[in-house]
């Protein structure tokens, strides 16, 4: 059987501390939210940021 493995590199900041669970076939899964802001200049060239979760 062939062993895949993905990586991923998620920027951003953590809303709170993840939630780790381990099953009972040792699988470990982590869940966490996590916010991404974006930075903008509007019409009058001031700066405007916006925050996704």
């Amino acid at each position: 059987m062939n062993t895949l493995k993905n990586r991923v590199q998620l920027i951003g900041h953590l809303g709170n501390d993840p939630e780790v669970k381990t099953f009972d076939g040792g699988k470990t899964v982590a869940n966490f939210s996590m916010a991404t802001s974006d930075y903008y200049k509007n019409s009058n060239g001031e700066k405007v940021t916006e925050t996704q979760w």
